[in-house]
């Protein structure tokens, strides 16, 4: 194995189902959606899933790459302020398999190196070598220093603006390969609140966006979780993918075709660029295994219990929540 197996997270432990910020402070606070509870302090996620996140950005990228990413009023200042923290976090969190001179990133997995211009997003040399994973990206261009770093990444990437005149803010990049049955195009340039609009149940997360932007900005790095129930375990569910049976009109609740989705989200602020990165990491869990306790069963029920009907809708769980919450009961004892 190249990492170590990924970590397992249950947010829905907690028994409900909330739209809140949920931020837990790197290097400081306890993340207690672990079996063992502990501090966390890295922002990528580097583990034995690396090779099928790489094969499936491949994929998106290969498919339509326009689709997945963009920019929106970027900063040279916060580009290079963001660009610089990704590619020398990624080598200080890889173990050794990536590295970064301050002007060449090179990964020993996927056998290529990049000369990175960080303030304006250049890739100005792309050189390729024999490595266990170089044919994952045997065929794949970079179009610029953020694709570059991003396809390098199990985490999805996004930077957020701020003026520092008015407060006002907005997505400027964009590098999400494994979205969630959204479409990256559709949050770019907009404020929080417009982005996070559609989510059922965001009226109170959103009327907390100045302040949230503040201390992302100023007061990071943190980490929080979401999270929802597929069927299927496939990362990249860009509205204009090839359909699977997740959310398609004919798929039935099946406890062995059913995945628990947990996104670990990292926000670090860099203060004299008035931004932020936003990484989003998809984990998907073998719902039996997820739920392989009585009580793991028993607080799942209740915290779907606890959505709202809005919510879900929003989630795909309309046609699934009967079927899924009686097997719950089955196995938390209560059927």
């Amino acid at each position: 194995m190249l990492f170590q197996p990924p970590a397992c997270y249950r947010p829905f432990l907690s028994g409900r189902y909330t739209v809140s910020a949920g931020l837990y402070r790197l290097g400081s606070q306890r993340i207690p959606w672990l079996e063992v509870p502990q501090v966390e302090t890295h922002t990528f996620a580097l583990d034995g899933d690396y090779p099928r996140f790489v094969a499936s950005k491949v994929g998106a990228h290969t498919r339509a790459p326009y689709e997945y990413m963009g920019e929106a009023a970027l900063t040279p200042d916060l580009r290079e302020a963001a660009l610089t923290f990704i590619a020398r976090t990624l080598a200080a969190e890889s173990g050794g398999v990536m590295t970064w001179d301050g002007r060449t990133f090179r990964n020993l997995l996927l056998g290529w190196a990049a000369d990175l211009e960080p303030r304006w997003g250049s890739v100005e040399r792309l050189e390729r070598f024999p490595a266990p994973l170089a044919s994952l990206v045997a065929e794949v261009l970079p179009v610029h220093a953020l694709d570059f770093l991003g396809l390098n990444a199990p985490e999805d990437l996004a930077l957020v603006a701020r003026d520092a005149r008015t407060a006002r803010d907005w997505l400027a990049a964009i590098h999400v390969l494994s979205p969630q049955h959204w479409d990256p195009r559709e949050k770019l340039g907009r404020d929080f609140v417009a982005v996070h609009a559609p989510v059922a149940g965001s009226g109170p997360l959103n009327a907390t966006a100045p302040r949230l932007i503040d201390a992302v900005i100023s007061r990071g790095p943190f980490v929080r979780f979401a999270w929802g129930l597929s069927m299927g375990d496939r990362l990249d569910h860009h509205p204009a993918a090839p359909p699977d049976a997740d959310r398609a009109e004919a798929t039935r609740f099946d406890p062995d075709r059913a995945f628990l989705r947990v996104e670990r989200q990292t926000l670090t602020g860099f203060p004299d660029a008035q931004g932020a990165l936003f990484t989003i990491r998809p984990y998907t869990y073998a719902l039996r295994e997820a739920v392989a306790l009585p009580e793991q069963a028993h607080a799942l029920a209740a915290a779907l219990r606890s959505m709202t009907p809005e919510q879900v809708t929003y989630k795909g769980l309309a046609r699934l929540l009967p079927e899924l919450l009686a097997w719950l009961d089955e196995g938390s004892g209560k059927g």
